[in-house]
């Protein structure tokens, strides 16, 4: 008889029971463990989920720039435009239009280059002052010309940015730019192109019989054929605010210019986010940023601009 037999059965069971409780334990662990994987995953689903939308919505902003704003670096075309889709923008409005040509280029190959730099070329500034009427002709040749060089670029728009004294010493004088302004407008919607007015701060400083200039304007010329591009910057020193004019005439304003006295948010006396709460109510279709005075070389200027509106979560600008 073996004497520790009895030991060595005793061993047996404490081992098998020590086995049991460990797969028991081991179980129980794994699954706690899994449980404890789920709620972390619960709890930051949530959170990825905002970031990515975050992340969305700020790719899917839909920004231009003016190319004034880096005039004196649009000398090297192809490098200017290489920077301004780098830093995030998303198609250009331009100020160089010229005998045929875009910035010394023609219309399509320009188009082109700015495709190729991921940005939309939508749209441009461009003019000629009323003329004389024995003129009108010869101007009206010229428009014809600048119609046709955008269109074959594919622009979806031409706004000329001035307007000569003609249209601020009398109501008849203004009233014969609005004629004009709607036969230009006219031009433009045979080629399906919008034709537009950008302003500055003397239509609103400037009274005729009673009501400001920019005012006459919109009553004055055909919704149908001209559109106006409202400088958010240049209204409010000319002692206005753009929520009156949305209020007023809705839907007339389908293009802004979004601009401070130099960068984006710079002066701290714009209002902006309760001038895009009544984005909709303006009938704006587009937002394009515009420098004229810099803190930063124009660059950089332009890309803080853009980055203050990716930042504030009251810009709602898609495509």
């Amino acid at each position: 008889m073996n004497i520790f037999a009895p030991y060595n059965y005793l061993s047996k069971i404490i081992k098998m029971s020590i086995k049991k409780i460990s797969i028991k334990f081991l179980l129980v662990a794994g699954v706690a463990f899994i449980a404890m994987q789920g709620l972390v995953s619960c709890n930051s689903a949530p959170k990825k989920a905002q970031e990515n939308a975050v992340e969305t919505a700020v790719a899917d902003k839909f920004i231009g720039l003016q190319l004034y704003s880096v005039r004196g670096d649009m000398k090297d075309v192809a490098g200017t435009l290489a920077a301004v889709g780098e830093m995030g923008y998303k198609f250009v409005e331009t100020a160089g239009y010229g005998d045929g040509k875009i910035y010394g280029m023609d219309p399509v190959e320009f188009k082109d280059l700015c495709e190729a730099n991921g940005l939309q070329f939508l749209g441009a500034h461009a003019g000629q002052d009323i003329p004389a009427p024995e003129k009108m002709a010869e101007t009206m040749a010229w428009w014809d010309g600048c119609i046709a060089a955008h269109k074959a670029a594919g622009a979806k728009w031409i706004v000329q940015p001035f307007m000569g004294k003609t249209g601020y010493e009398s109501l008849d004088g203004l009233k014969r730019y609005c004629e004009y302004f709607n036969a230009v407008g006219q031009k433009c919607n045979d080629a399906g192109i919008r034709f537009g007015y950008h302003n500055h701060d003397g239509e609103f400083k400037t009274v005729l019989e009673g009501k400001p200039v920019y005012d006459w304007m919109l009553e004055l010329t055909d919704p149908a054929k001209v559109m106006f591009e409202l400088d958010l910057y240049w209204i409010t020193e000319g002692g206005k605010q753009p929520a009156e004019y949305f209020e007023k005439y809705p839907g007339r304003f389908e293009l802004w210019h979004i601009k401070d006295q130099a960068e984006l948010g710079a002066s701290g006396n714009m209002d902006f986010k309760a001038i895009f709460a009544d984005l909709e109510k303006s009938g704006a279709k587009y937002g394009v940023v515009e420098v004229e005075e810099y803190n930063f070389p124009p660059i950089e200027s332009a890309k803080k601009s853009l980055d203050f509106l990716l930042e504030a979560d009251y810009v709602h600008l898609s495509e």
